[in-house]
């Protein structure tokens, strides 16, 4: 009897980043990151990690608002839909705030905010979730401000004579009326003389609503109220389209400045109230009264409730009880909307907030392994269906992150817990072991990098900073071994939440503190190239900043990590930094910093240098858990890190020798003003890129590759490990390519054309011949753009793949004249030996210019 079968076998496989572990990969991973844990248990670190992870849209990625735009209706949709689920998952019986988010220099308004809060202790901050509404929801049936309002002031213990309804003004009304020019107005409908009539009638219908109230100064715990004079007796709101709580007329209620509202000393480990207390609110002479106050308005169908600021959550929370209940006592479901909940270790907060071109999720702090696990994958899992994803490709098929962050926040459950603050040692250890290991810094971030990135180095600043920063971890050591110093974490953190000490004297005793000297030792150091202290890889500003409650929470910011595509990269990039926390945490990290100079930009970008710096960070970091009884953290881990930062562009085999075509980094230089649309602005260039040429079993003396004619300047690397070649080969070497990839408007160099096609050839010498190579188009290998974005990863990669065309050879090759790195400029460059860069070879083609058929970039 005939039989026939067939059987397929892969014998190899790259990692890829859609399924970046297997089954089995995946438990030894959770057993390190359990392992770690108790690492970290047993050396009674209290270590917290948080994180601010970034999310695109899995559908059209070419609009502004996912390319370089904060915001946008598409974005806010999706944010809307991501905090249901998120709320569904972790605040069920918590609130969702609507405010403001950061305001950027050059934006016209602040960005938006939605912040979920919920009780650490389990217990209910919002009874009924159908009381919260959503403002992207259609708008209900009618609301009643004035009902709500009234509601709200009697649960307060305000008189309901104390709530003022607030008019839209119509002075400024009829002034932006009178500044119009005369004459018939096309397409406009004014009725000019109800305008002037309006100016000496109250207006019918109240824009809102507004009960002035603030704590009582003298009576902590207690609500106060006042009652607001403004001299045109009625309240008339400042013009603009803002929330009714953000455009109150406060110059306008009473002579002379207001007082602060009232401070008092944090108590965290009190319990939150539970229930409203039922007591009258003091009446207060408005000349002494905090001029803050609660505002009931309707807008778009729903009625919103703008918050007042106050100082403590235990105030928050007694406010947010009166609040439901006059929703539930009315039957009107409201949004929360102005000043944002008190922070406090009593609650666990998340926010969801936009940035240029993503939307992202600054996450709730987690104690252990178990609980970052499950954070991230329900994360991941709750973007995805929300219409979000973590990956992109660009018109050219590469395929890249979401462009924004993946920060990793690293603290303590309060500050006076957090291992950064009790022991600064492990703060200089960190900063100093990434300084010595570059690949740390450039493997993990995203495409932008340099000292005008948003998380450059420390040496890629000012020169003397490494001087200066070898200063400062000098006197933090004599700082912890003074004996002058208060080390007493939690005492001075319990001090500093007191209000009543004299403000000389607080500044007099932190300056004689473990925690405030910390900060100010490393503060001015840990910046970008102009001073701004949030810009840096290893980002201070929250640590311990005396300045302000919200920068003492004792955390680092760790900026030099971009978003994975996949949830179980973002987890292994984690248990990296864990691991080392736990090393240096038992054993500290100490050593002169390096003074790599150009080394570092020409090195650590190409993948074969960056493998092998990682490298050696696993196997000093094994070797540590070796001592500690195991396991270890296998190399191969790190592989769809490697392959998704530089993808494998091409590869050929020529008479035995094997050559590679990777990606690597290009740091891009931020330019000098130049004047644009609505101001002056200072453009990226991203006009240069480079790649990584690898040959295996190449024969010294007698081979030699060549780009576009120039010889490039190849050098041995270590043939063990990931970039190295399937085979192993003894003979392994790498460079690095520069090249002028396209000429936008403004860029350096402009007379300097583009270089594109990319023309390797393995060049025999004893022949004069070129034995074959291949070309690598770096657009559309016909010259033409790409219309439209890939629709799916199988789009892309076929993109990527018609750039490259092996197999082609340039013939016989004239090796006399071959143009070597050191024959133009008078010996070898010195500056970057690792690195050809045709910029100083080549004028390149100006672009629009075909030749021989080439694409004309």
């Amino acid at each position: 009897m005939f039989s026939f079968s067939n059987t397929v076998t892969r014998i190899h496989e790259d990692a890829r980043v859609t399924k970046p572990y297997t089954d089995g990969e995946w438990e030894a991973i959770r057993g390190l990151g359990r392992r770690v844990d108790a690492l970290l248990d047993a050396g009674d670190v209290r270590l917290t990690m948080g994180g601010e992870p970034t999310f695109v849209t899995s559908g059209d990625t070419s609009t502004p608002e996912w390319e370089s735009e904060a915001d946008g209706a598409e974005k806010r949709a999706l944010a809307g839909r991501l905090a249901s689920l998120l709320r569904q998952r972790w605040a069920p019986q918590g609130v969702v705030h609507h405010g403001q988010g950061k305001w950027y220099p050059g934006e016209p308004l602040p960005r938006w905010q939605l912040q979920l809060t919920w009780r650490a202790d389990g217990r209910p901050l919002w009874r009924d979730p159908s009381l919260l509404a959503d403002p992207s929801s259609p708008p209900e049936g009618s609301t009643h401000p004035h009902e709500l309002a009234r509601a709200i002031a009697g649960n307060l213990g305000i008189m309901s004579s104390l709530v003022l309804p607030a008019y839209e003004d119509p002075v400024a009304e009829a002034l932006a009326e009178a500044q119009q020019p005369t004459g018939a107005r096309p397409g406009i409908d004014a009725d000019t003389q109800a305008l002037a009539s309006a100016l000496v009638t109250t207006p019918a219908a109240p824009a809102g609503y507004v009960v002035p109230i603030f704590v009582d100064p003298e009576r902590p715990g207690s609500w106060a109220t006042t009652r607001w004079q403004p001299r045109r007796q009625d309240l008339y709101l400042i013009p603009g389209t803002s929330s009714l709580g953000l455009r109150l007329p406060l110059d306008s209620i009473a002579w002379g400045e207001a007082p602060d509202i009232a401070r008092a000393d944090e108590v965290p480990t009190r319990s939150l109230p539970d229930r409203r207390t039922r007591e009258l609110a003091r009446v207060i002479d408005v000349a002494d009264a905090p001029r803050t106050a609660l505002a009931v308005q309707e807008r778009d169908g729903h009625a919103y409730v703008f918050l007042p600021p106050v100082d403590l959550l235990d105030d928050a929370v007694r406010l947010l009880i009166a609040v439901e209940d006059a929703a539930a006592a009315t039957g009107q479901s409201v949004v929360l909307e102005g000043y944002p909940l008190p922070y406090d270790d009593r609650a666990r907060s998340l926010s969801i907030t936009p940035d240029p071109g993503v939307l992202e999720v600054n996450v709730q702090p987690t104690g252990s392994w178990d609980e970052l696990e499950t954070l991230t994958t329900t994360l991941y899992e709750d973007a995805r269906a929300a219409g979000l994803s973590t990956e992109k490709f660009d018109l050219d098929g590469t395929h890249t992150g979401t462009g924004g962050g993946n920060h990793i926040t690293l603290g303590g459950a309060t500050a006076a817990n957090s291992p950064l603050l009790r022991r600064p040692d492990l703060l200089r250890s960190l900063i100093t072991y990434w300084q010595h290991h570059p690949a740390l810094s450039y493997v993990f971030t995203g495409r932008f990098i340099g000292p005008t990135s948003q998380a450059p180095r420390v040496d890629e600043g000012r020169h003397e900073t490494l001087y200066e920063l070898e200063t400062a971890f000098s006197q933090l050591a004599r700082m912890v071994a003074d004996p002058a110093v208060d080390h007493d974490v939690a005492t001075v953190v319990a001090a500093d939440r007191r209000w009543d000490e004299d403000p000389a004297e607080r500044v007099e005793r932190q300056r004689r503190t473990q925690p405030w000297l910390t900060d100010r030792l490393l503060r001015h150091l840990l910046v970008d190239v102009t001073g701004n202290t949030h810009r840096a890889e290893f980002c201070v500003d929250k640590l311990y900043s005396p300045d302000a409650r919200t920068g003492r929470l004792g955390l680092l910011e760790m900026r030099g990590f971009e978003m994975p595509p996949h949830a179980r990269m973002s987890l292994v990039q984690s248990l990296l930094v864990r691991a080392l926390v736990a090393r240096f945490w038992d054993e500290p990290y100490e050593g002169d910093l390096i003074r790599w100079g150009t080394r570092l930009h020409d090195r650590y970008l190409l993948p074969a240098y960056a493998a092998a710096d990682l490298r050696e960070v696993v196997d000093e970091l094994n070797a540590y858990l070796v001592r500690k009884g195991g396991p270890i953290f296998d190399e191969r881990w790190l592989e769809p890190f490697l392959e998704f930062r530089f993808p494998r562009l091409g590869e050929v085999f020529i008479g035995g020798v094997r050559l590679e075509l990777r990606g690597a980094i290009e740091p891009w230089h931020v330019l000098g003003e130049e004047a644009a649309e609505n101001g002056m602005a200072r453009y990226v260039d991203s006009s240069v890129g480079r790649v990584q040429i690898i040959a295996s079993g190449i024969v010294e003396g007698r081979h030699v590759v060549t780009c576009n004619g120039i010889e490039v300047p190849m050098a041995q690397v270590a043939t063990v490990g990931w970039g190295t070649g399937i085979d192993g080969t003894a003979s392994t070497t790498v460079a690095g390519v520069r090249y002028k990839a396209w000429s936008p408007p403004s860029s350096l160099h402009p007379t300097i054309g583009v270089h594109s096609p990319l023309r390797f050839d393995l060049v025999d010498r004893r022949a004069g011949q070129s034995l074959g190579g291949f070309t690598y188009h770096v657009v559309h290998e016909g010259g033409r753009a790409y219309d439209t974005y890939p629709v799916n990863a199988a789009e892309a990669e076929s993109r990527r793949a018609a750039r490259f065309q092996p197999y082609q050879s340039s013939g016989a090759v004239d090796v006399s004249s071959l143009v070597s790195p050191g024959s133009i400029l008078g010996g070898r460059p010195t500056d970057f030996p690792a690195t050809l860069d045709l910029r100083r070879f080549l004028p390149g083609r100006p672009p629009g210019r075909e030749v021989d058929g080439a694409d004309a970039s």
